[in-house]
């Protein structure tokens, strides 16, 4: 497979009707890749010219097998994992403390922040070449990490993204033996203005949130600038390592 210059001919975003996936889509487009498939639960969003919609669900991996399928004969240069929860559909936000954690809200978190990109990579990473680039990244979160964690609280989430991690870490060691030029990362975008932050914005600095077509330039960026070396650690939006 081939790029336009650093860029993706063809990339696969799952999760593209939140506001990083679908500001992802726009600006692949915008940046020459020739088709984008565009993966949601509907599977209708976004829409245009170069952009196929899939419907997949986090949770049901036959829809995700059955999306790494339809893409098998025009398989993608770079995949984002792009979808991801902090407030759960009942309300039920991030623990401040132990006495607030229920195994089924855990279960819940992680299925939709570990487990379902894990079963993303293992489907789609078998269409990648052996002999040429391509890109599996996933966002992950800066909380994620253990090393520096001061504060504490927001137990599941940051279990969840601390979990992701390590498999993309897992991943990037298994195909670095086969696939020499791959590179699997994690992607920590900073706050961005979406549904996700909105519960969590009042406090912030003005100077902290960044807009969804800001962060996926910025991400972009940071994909572009990738080289297999870089395969298995997580990056901010500046392209710096975010330690584990």
């Amino acid at each position: 497979m081939s790029t336009v210059g650093n860029w993706p001919r063809r990339a696969a975003i799952f999760g593209s009707t939140g506001g990083i996936g679908r500001a992802l889509c726009e600006a692949l487009i915008e940046r020459g890749c020739e088709r984008a498939y565009a993966g949601s639960r509907a599977g209708t969003e976004p829409t245009g010219p170069a952009i196929t919609p899939f419907a997949f669900d986090l949770c049901d991996e036959a829809s995700i097998a059955a999306a790494a399928h339809m893409m098998k004969n025009e398989p993608p240069d770079w995949v984002i994992a792009a979808s991801g929860v902090l407030t759960l559909a009942d309300g039920t936000g991030p623990e401040r403390t132990y006495k607030r954690l229920s195994g089924e809200a855990m279960a819940e978190v992680f299925a939709l922040n570990t487990i379902g990109p894990a079963l993303i990579a293992k489907h789609i990473l078998p269409l990648m070449p052996r002999s040429e680039r391509f890109v599996f990244a996933a966002l992950s979160a800066r909380v994620g990490s253990i090393s520096d964690n001061r504060l504490g609280g927001w137990h599941s989430y940051r279990a969840s993204k601390a979990a992701l991690n390590m498999l993309l870490k897992n991943f990037a060691l298994e195909l670095g033996r086969t696939h020499k030029k791959g590179v699997i990362v994690g992607l920590h975008p900073g706050t961005v203005d979406s549904a996700l932050s909105k519960p969590f914005q009042s406090n912030l600095p003005e100077d902290q949130l960044t807009e969804p077509r800001e962060a996926a330039a910025n991400l972009l960026g940071v994909l572009a600038g990738s080289s297999p070396e870089d395969s298995g650690k997580v990056f901010d939006f500046a392209g710096k390592v975010v330690p584990a």
